[in-house]
């Protein structure tokens, strides 16, 4: 298949590190019997479209309390599909490690991963699941930190053992999903900033501020004690 400037150059310099790294995947599921072939298919079923973080996001925007951080998180994963699948992806047009070399073809096929259609740099799933849980770390702190770091760290390892992108790819897609998520923070802090000083009887200012979508009653029954 050929390559634009930009994808050939991108191969070139990480050549090594991605044969390396994805070398150890293939020896890894080798020697896993394929155990984890499923697993790997189901986080990546998961981070789809980042789907699950949009359906977060606006489960989190129908609550006061929590609308702050359902805002980052949409507008993260928003920002990072903006630079990832509309400007990146089309422009520098790097085919997917099955797609370029024969070993690369072979591996894949040995595990079983299915096909994927689009273009390889850089990952959508792992910027998805970077800007979200990176939305995450700057609206909840340093606690959210590792749990977040986990998150990213298995999409970004399922994408790789699924042959489905190169390392080089999924380290990309996680700085970009930081910065989106970044982006986002800064937005969202002046959003409610500004909405926070409006004054009083302001119906929009109150909307945003202070609705909280009605939750039944036996959701929230406790019953007597």
């Amino acid at each position: 298949m050929e390559m634009t400037a930009a994808a050939s150059w991108l191969t070139d310099a990480f050549s090594g590190i991605d044969l390396g790294i994805l070398s150890l995947m293939h020896n890894l599921a080798e020697h896993a019997g394929g155990v984890l072939t499923p697993l790997c298919k189901l986080i990546s079923l998961l981070g789809e479209k980042g789907v699950l973080f949009f359906l977060l996001a606006i489960a989190l925007m129908c609550f006061a309390k929590t609308r702050p951080l359902g805002v980052c998180i949409f507008g993260a994963v928003c920002c990072g599909a903006l630079i990832t699948n509309i400007l990146l992806k089309d422009w520098i047009a790097r085919p997917r490690p099955f797609e370029t070399l024969a070993v690369y073809r072979a591996w894949w096929q040995a595990i079983g991963s299915p096909a994927e259609d689009g273009f390889s740099f850089p990952s959508g799933h792992v910027t998805a699941a970077a800007a979200g849980m990176g939305a995450v770390c700057f609206m909840r702190g340093r606690r959210w930190i590792w749990p977040s770091a986990g998150v990213v760290l298995a999409m970004m390892f399922a994408r790789n053992y699924l042959m489905a992108h190169f390392p080089s790819d999924v380290l990309a897609a996680a700085l970009i999903g930081v910065f989106s998520a970044w982006v986002a923070y800064l937005i969202t802090m002046q959003i409610f900033g500004y909405f926070s000083t409006r004054k009083k009887g302001d119906k929009l200012a109150d909307f945003v501020m202070h609705y909280s979508v009605p939750v039944p009653a036996w959701l929230t029954y406790k019953g007597k004690h």
